[in-house]
């Protein structure tokens, strides 16, 4: 596995330098020359503990989550108020943790977003099917929510008994939800579940539609190392026919297909806080892409709110990028959306997409990966496979490891990734 990304990473940076992960704690962010610049929130807290979820949360109190707010304002204000003006963005999501146990406060954290940024594409937020009442969805819609996501990850009691999950009441949640709209309705599934069959899953994505969802998003099972999860990953093979029987299914159905994972019933609902060139989070263990770092936020709770109560930034590590270790992030996550524009690429680099990558763009069509067409280069269903195969590779090989360590560590030294 580490083989195989450190080959491929070597081969597209044309070094054999790491990834290399420093706590070099900058307090001021070069963001004002960043362009289509997402941001994102990330509220740590949950009810309970879902076993095979990767993501930095710690059991919800409402005095903890007050106090964590308030250091995410300050924050939010430490990072905003270094910008003269208003900084344009495109959109502001809300992620988790379970966003909604601090809907009452969502308000004010937005306000105090957009003291210091213009959002032009709407704000998301994620829920836990048990959030999705008129109560909680009427608070979120008045604090300026647009976009919704809900982890139903699945409607049928057999996956949800693997998953540790409790059974989705689907009556409720339609009738919460037809009596509220939003822009967008997300619903995540995951798939790849031990003995899921392509019918499992087509009836997953039909009741979704069928009960206010717009949008739908698929994400395949990850069984990271540092997870209590005892479910067993789907063998490749199996996999890939899978998602590309649901993959053909969607698309005979008429629906959008915005991302590797994402499908939508309507054009315009979308849902994706990772397809973007540049982004600023907030919170725990959020993450920040700018032109030329990377940079991820502690994943203690009470180190970040000790950290942010000094009036410093709660950085744990940063990546400075080589030039070419840029264009492959860039890459790779563009790619995520399926198409790749090379008048884009040029216009975020400064040099020619074909220029740089030209061979490679070359093997990935003989192959059968990709198409062309007016400089734009759209993954196939073979492509989109082997996207989510190498995906796959480097969350195990380079996220677990990173997150692994940072769910015991505050602020590590250094991580190296090869």
């Amino acid at each position: 596995m580490s083989i195989i990304t450190s080959l491929t990473r070597m081969w597209l940076t044309r070094s054999a330098k790491p990834f290399v992960f420093k706590n070099e704690y900058d307090q001021q962010l070069p963001f004002s020359d960043c362009d289509h610049l997402g941001l994102y929130v990330h509220i740590p807290f949950c009810k309970s503990i879902c076993s095979f979820c990767p993501y930095c949360k710690v059991i919800y109190s409402e005095k903890s989550c007050d106090r964590y707010v308030d250091a995410l304002l300050r924050e939010i204000h430490l990072v905003g108020g270094q910008y003269s003006g208003r900084k344009t963005t495109t959109s502001l999501y809300f992620g988790g943790g379970t966003p909604a146990l601090a809907a009452d406060r969502l308000k004010e954290i937005i306000d105090a977003v957009e003291e210091h940024f213009i959002i032009t594409e709407g704000i998301g937020a994620e829920l836990h099917p048990d959030d999705v009442k008129p109560a909680v969805l009427k608070t979120l819609k008045a604090a300026g929510v647009t976009k919704i996501s809900i982890g139903i990850q699945s409607f049928q009691n057999k996956f949800q008994h693997i998953l540790g999950r409790a059974e989705v009441d689907v009556s409720a949640l339609k009738k919460a939800l037809s009596e509220i709209s939003f822009e967008t309705v997300s619903m995540d599934f995951i798939f790849a579940l031990p003995t899921q069959t392509f019918d499992d899953l087509k009836a997953d994505l039909d009741t979704a539609f069928e009960n206010g969802a717009n949008h739908v998003a698929i994400y395949p099972f990850i069984d990271f190392t540092f997870t209590s999860s005892e479910v067993v990953a789907m063998p490749d093979r199996e996999k890939r026919v899978l998602l590309d029987d649901i993959t053909r299914y969607c698309t005979d159905k008429g629906y959008t297909r915005s991302s590797i994972w994402t499908f939508s019933k309507d054009r315009q609902a979308k849902y994706s806080s990772m397809t973007r060139d540049n982004f600023l989070g907030f919170g725990c263990s959020a993450t920040t892409l700018l032109n030329e770092q990377f940079k991820i936020n502690t994943f203690s709770v009470e180190d970040y709110c000790a950290r942010v109560d000094e009036g410093r930034l709660p950085t744990s590590l940063t990546l400075r990028f080589s030039a070419r270790q840029r264009m492959v992030y860039y890459l790779f996550w563009t790619a995520y959306s399926t198409k790749v524009s090379a008048g884009d690429f040029e216009k975020f680099f400064g040099v020619s997409l074909e220029k740089v990558y030209g061979a490679e763009l070359k093997i990935a069509k003989l192959l059968g990966f990709v198409t062309e067409e007016d400089g734009v280069y759209r993954l196939t269903l073979k492509g989109a496979y082997y996207y989510h195969y190498y995906e796959n590779f480097y969350t195990l090989a380079y996220i677990d490891k990173m997150w692994g360590i940072m769910r015991k560590e505050a602020f590590p030294r250094e991580i190296v990734l090869f």
